[in-house]
């Protein structure tokens, strides 16, 4: 990692964690801001110019993956790492597709962080899994793929997923199942 010019955005609505991340990051010699919404982040990002940027998936009132593309266009030299406590397959490849370097699933501290930002290139020699993901798994992933063709509208997922809207909340409120 370069020791010069390390301006870093962060963008999450997690208080807490930003405040965390960001501390750990500031005394590892980064300059840091953060914002807790889109709006917040297009402000920060042409007026600080960060040259690398963390992204929540899911934020308070709207979906990283539809602020990406924003953020790449106002900033096009920042390399951002996707952070998220909802992953799944078909976000990650839409956040790389997008534009975004790596894609961390929290709990990521900042050593994860800093890594994601390092390991830009793929690994072909990665272990791929002895099991396939459990049915479980399986759901999840294809609740999270109907849910972003839906961009994000419950209402509408529910629909195409022939559930009922609030058992499809209570799907969502959960956290993602082990691979």
């Amino acid at each position: 990692m370069q020791t010069q010019d390390q301006r870093l955005l962060i963008v999450d609505d997690d208080e807490m964690f930003c405040h965390v991340l960001s501390r750990a990051l500031t005394r590892r010699g980064f300059e840091v801001k953060v914002a807790h919404d889109a709006d917040q982040a297009m402000t920060l990002i042409t007026q600080f110019m960060p040259t690398m940027a963390t992204l929540d998936l899911k934020l308070e009132h709207s979906s990283g993956l539809k602020l990406l593309p924003d953020m790449l266009a106002s900033a096009p030299n920042c390399r951002i790492v996707v952070l998220t406590g909802y992953s799944s397959i078909a976000t990650a490849v839409e956040a790389i597709k997008l534009g975004a370097i790596n894609y961390l699933c929290k709990p990521a501290d900042a050593d994860d962080v800093i890594a994601a930002f390092d390991h830009q290139d793929g690994d072909p020699n990665i272990e791929l899994a002895d099991n396939p993901p459990s049915i479980n798994r399986i759901t999840w992933e294809h609740i999270q793929k109907v849910l972003q063709e839906h961009d994000g509208n419950i209402s509408a997922t529910a629909r195409a997923l022939g559930m009922h809207r609030r058992t499809l909340q209570r799907k969502l409120q959960k956290r993602p199942v082990r691979r």
